[in-house]
């Protein structure tokens, strides 16, 4: 299999799950009471690992077998390796049971079936079905459906509930509200000085849209060999980095892509990469508080999160939403780097607070966490890190400033491994 091929295939099913036997199972079924197929009322179609997402339209008196519909196909898809069914549902305005769903028009009103409760043990861990018909009006397309009538998901994993990765000892989110804050530049630095400090160390760009880890790490353009369908990572200053920047070729073609597909490459980096063992895996968010973090939050084991910001208020507003997240979904935060304090003229040495004063200790007062350091703004670290050679590897004058802080951030480590409470 190809790289490219590979990428293909982010969002196809996962291995245990058997396509044809889905296609059957879809295909042969025919609605209770009557005989229209399945097929004919099927609008949208998702397979992800092992959840499948389906949209059908029905007709009003077909409300009472919605039900019905969702445990018959529950129950033969879980034979085919599905193991989480998500039903949406759009009831149609006209009352006559014609077998195909392109004459009808989406009734505006929404209205919500009562699920039946589930009795059987095997049936417990997938969601019930709901009529959540759109609120559309009669001329919109189907595709348009009322976001604010979601359909009823199982609920979201926490933290506690995610399994530890077994070749990764901690991961380490690398954040901020807001883009243009020195994230990228603070993750390669982080984690070239948490290598120093003696730590198996590993790099994952989780920023999809935005990906620029290939180019401050010196190796853009190369592309990870594919063994056993996973991917290989790549070596950078001997650690294991990988990106969606490395897969899509050159630094031109945009990753034009909805949520689901930007968390699904994610999830797919993550775990279809034969990572080796390592005690730090250090990732690159995307700016802000979107999919991506929250897939994060809730499907892969988070030691803690560090925290960018400038000391400027808008990039500190930013900031406080990105704790606040964190705080939301069980993720400990580990402290604030407050990025580009101050400014010292090379010319004649006056030092000047270009985007205020007190930013990061204005956080760490609020939110009860420390203040890991602060960093200057300076044309040096910018050059090297464009270069493909960061701060800690050139050995700039921001390079002890790095240094500093991987040391307190490897001293929390130690600490969570020995507290038994900690949350994975």
């Amino acid at each position: 299999m190809s790289w490219l091929s590979s990428l293909k295939s982010v969002f196809s099913p996962a291995q245990e799950v058997k396509e044809e036997e889905i296609q059957q199972v879809l295909q042969n079924y025919v609605l209770p009471n009557s005989n229209n197929a399945l097929k004919d009322r099927i609008t949208q179609i998702n397979v992800q690992g092992q959840v499948l997402q389906i949209t059908i339209n029905t007709l009003p008196s077909e409300a009472d077998d919605l039900q019905k519909i969702h445990d018959d196909l529950a129950d033969a898809l879980e034979k085919c390796g599905i193991t989480e069914l998500n039903m949406h549902v759009i009831q149609q305005k006209t009352g006559h049971s014609a077998g195909g769903c392109g004459h009808h028009h989406a009734e505006g009103e929404s209205c919500s079936s009562q699920p039946k409760e589930e009795t059987a043990p095997q049936k417990s861990h997938l969601p019930p079905v709901v009529d959540a018909s759109a609120t559309v009006a009669p001329t919109a397309k189907k595709e348009e459906i009322d976001p604010n009538n979601p359909p009823i998901q199982k609920a979201a994993p926490q933290q506690r509930d995610v399994p530890k990765h077994p070749r990764i000892q901690n991961v380490i989110l690398v954040s901020s509200g807001k883009g243009g804050v020195g994230k990228s530049t603070t993750t390669v630095n982080l984690a070239l000085a948490l290598q120093q400090l003696g730590l198996k160390v590993g790099v994952l760009d989780a920023d999809i849209y935005g990906p620029s880890i290939p180019t401050m790490l010196g190796n853009a353009g190369r592309t990870p060999m594919i063994e056993a369908e996973h991917f290989v990572p790549l070596d950078a200053y001997g650690m294991a980095v990988l990106s969606i920047g490395h897969l899509t070729g050159d630094h031109n073609t945009p990753v034009a892509w909805r949520g689901p597909k930007a968390t699904g490459a994610l999830m797919q980096l993550f775990n279809q990469t034969l990572w080796p063992d390592l005690d730090v895996l250090v990732i690159d968010m995307p700016p802000g508080t979107g999919d991506i973090q929250l897939t994060l939050a809730q499907r892969i084991p988070v030691t803690g999160a560090v925290i960018v910001t400038t000391p400027q208020n808008v990039a500190l507003m930013d900031a406080t939403k990105g704790i606040e997240l964190f705080n939301r979904v069980q993720i400990p935060v580990m402290g604030v780097i407050e990025n580009m304090s101050t400014h010292i003229c090379s010319n004649c040495g006056h030092e000047e607070q270009i985007f205020g004063t007190g930013g990061g200790d204005q956080l760490s007062a609020q939110y009860n966490i420390p203040l890991l350091g602060r960093l200057p703004l300076n044309v040096q670290i910018r050059e090297n890190a464009d270069a493909g050679k960061p701060s800690v590897i050139a050995g700039d004058d921001a390079a002890e400033s790095y240094l500093a802080i991987a040391e307190k951030i490897a001293a929390k480590l130690t600490h969570a491994e020995k507290d038994q409470n900690r949350i994975f």
